[in-house]
Formats: structure tokens, sequence, C-alpha cells
């Protein structure tokens, strides 16, 4: 029988625990989840890739059916050419529905072979995004309630700018 794998893509800048939430969630339908640091030409990000694909690497350590990478490209592409059969989203009540249906039906079409599924943000989780996590740091705030405890350690390496 084969293996059902999926593929959960993002900047993840900073990896938050609604992410980790859907990664885990995630795991419980698929055998395999590959967690893609996605390298996007339009953003700025606050942690270098190396960085982000070495603590999401400690982070999921221990979970035999998670692995990490990252990609310069259409994360579809990145599916096709590992024999990936689904990409994992994560939807909030905030919006997301439009953009994100619009990028899974271009995908789609891209790719027939990808189906995309979508798993609903956890309502204690929701509220979260790594551009507001983000915000919180760059002002001081305390982010610990919104990334995992590895993710924190990792920015409190970098300066906060202000």
């Amino acid at each position: 029988m084969d293996k059902k794998r999926a593929l959960y893509a993002g900047t993840f800048d900073p990896f938050t625990n609604g992410h980790l939430d859907i990664v885990h969630r995630a795991a419980k339908v698929f055998d395999e989840i590959v967690v893609l640091v996605a390298v996007s030409p339009n953003k700025v990000p606050f942690m270098s890739t190396e960085t982000r694909v070495s603590v999401l690497k400690k982070l999921f350590a221990h979970e035999p059916k998670v692995t990490v990478d990252s990609w310069t490209g259409l994360i579809v592409e990145y599916a096709r050419q590992n024999n990936i059969g689904s990409i994992v989203r994560g939807l909030r009540p905030t919006g997301d529905f439009e953009i994100e249906f619009q990028m899974a039906s271009m995908n789609r079409k891209i790719n027939p072979d990808c189906d995309t599924v979508f798993l609903m943000t956890s309502e204690k989780l929701y509220y979260i995004s790594s551009s507001l996590v983000k915000e919180v740091w760059t002002y001081d705030g305390d982010v610990t309630p919104f990334v995992p405890p590895l993710i924190l350690e990792e920015l409190k390496k970098l300066k906060p700018k202000k």
C-alpha cells in the first residue's frame, strides 16, 4: 500500500503554535508530512531560510512522520518532483478562504494529481499569524503564548528592531 504523503508549506517566519497544530492534526490523516519552508521572492524574512529549516528539524526530531525541507519555486512543483499527492493548508476565519481557494485551484491546474486539503485552524489559535508575532516581537512584546519554545529561543537570538 502506498503511503499517503502530504506537504505543508509556508514561509514559517516564524513558525507559530497555529502551524504546529496543523502539522500535528495532518499527521493523524497522512502517513508522512513534509514541512516545507517556502522561499518567497516577495518577502524579506525575519529569520534566514537555513535558521528556519534548522529549528524546524529540531522541533520535529522526535516526530517520525514529519520531515523538513526548503524550496524556492512553486510548491506544487515540489510536490510533483517528490511524489506527494496532497498539500495541506490551514484556514483561519480571517478571510483566508478566497486566496487559499484561488491558490488550490491554480495548483490543481498545474498538477492535477495533487489535491489541497484544508484544515480549520483550532479555535484557540485562529488569531495567531506570523506577521502579528513579528510585530509583537519587534516592539518587545511577549510572544511566548504564540510560538513553540524552540522558536522563542531562536527569536531571542535576533535583536528586535524598533
